[in-house]
């Protein structure tokens, strides 16, 4: 089969790779795409470590092909997903918690395992979610990574029903987050991006405040004519944007960290402890999290923006999203092959 894997010049080679046979609770997946993340472009970097030869690849959606002895989760014919939570140990404190994203022991699609940027995939089928009737693969894949990233996030932010929310970075995860804030939260919400063409399809999404850094001052206009917002969510992968976000809250405001930038945030601590702000991670999603996710996508009320690409023009799409030339996301298609 053919695969995107990890080479050690910081590039992505497409090769042929034999699959070994299935263990124990195990399924195979025939890949139908596989979405391009900004982790793969870390990963592939090497930000992360090196992970030379590995498979890319965890917005993936497959059919199940076959499965082995001990499989309930699944059948033969199940649309399934290939996630960043590949898999935990299933018996920590995490995992006994609803916290299973935090297992100390969890392996990840893509980066400690092999991922679903590949013709095909064996997965562990009890953490693989299926796919409901009515979701699109392609915009599944969008919903396993970044959709239950951001919607996993809005909750932890703790935001209610006609609160201010501001969403930091409109991009492919950005642009979800919005959705799910609008159509299942019924948040009111504040874009704030760098890029206008990522304020004009915010804005025709339904954000009711877009806002551009460069041209304004973002806090002092949220906290002028707002008192602030109720809680932030950080997509961006820039330190100015999370010290905006800290400014930006009122009172008791709560900031989620989702995007990853290398730097080191600025905090002060007289605001945290004075104006009681809260400052949290919020790391992808659980299996739960993802099934909830995908149920909102089949209801229509998050349409993820995609665009199809074939398996060779992987590297094109690394250099593109790195000088920021597209919206929405980038997604591999197995079913239509070049």
């Amino acid at each position: 089969m053919k695969a995107a894997v990890v080479a050690k010049n910081k590039t992505v080679e497409i090769k042929e790779k034999t699959l070994r046979p299935l263990k124990y609770g195990e399924a195979l997946l025939k890949m139908e795409c596989c979405g391009v993340c900004h982790t793969d472009l870390h990963v592939k970097n090497a930000d992360f470590g090196d992970v030379s030869g590995v498979i890319l690849g965890h917005e993936g959606i497959g059919v199940v092909t076959e499965i082995a002895e001990g499989v309930t989760s699944l059948k033969v014919g199940d649309r399934a997903s290939v996630a960043w939570f590949f898999h935990g140990c299933g018996h920590c404190e995490y995992c006994n918690s609803g916290k299973e994203t935090f297992c100390r022991e969890v392996k990840n699609a893509g980066y400690t395992v092999d991922g679903g940027m590949a013709e095909e995939c064996i997965v562990t089928a009890d953490y693989a979610v299926k796919v409901p009737d009515g979701l699109d693969s392609a915009a599944a894949s969008s919903i396993t990574c970044a959709g239950v990233t951001t919607y996993k996030a809005i909750k932890v932010s703790g935001i209610k029903p006609g609160q201010w929310l501001a969403i930091y970075g409109l991009g492919g995860l950005g642009n979800l987050a919005l959705q799910y804030a609008k159509n299942v939260f019924n948040a009111k919400v504040i874009a704030i991006d760098v890029n206008d063409k990522q304020l004009t399809l915010a804005k025709e999404m339904g954000a009711d405040l877009t806002l551009n850094p460069k041209t304004d001052n973002v806090d002092e206009i949220i906290q002028k004519d707002l008192g602030g917002a109720h809680a932030a969510v950080v997509t961006a992968v820039a330190k100015s944007a999370f010290n905006s976000a800290v400014g930006s809250v009122r009172a008791a405001g709560r900031v989620v960290a989702v995007g990853l930038p290398v730097e080191t945030m600025d905090l002060s601590i007289p605001r945290l402890v004075l104006d009681g702000i809260e400052v949290v991670g919020s790391l992808v999603g659980t299996r739960e999290d993802l099934k909830e996710a995908f149920r909102f996508g089949a209801e229509g009320k998050v349409v993820p923006k995609v665009a199809m690409r074939p398996l060779e023009d992987i590297n094109a799409i690394f250099e593109e999203m790195e000088q920021g030339k597209f919206t929405g996301r980038m997604v591999i298609d197995f079913k239509h092959k070049k």
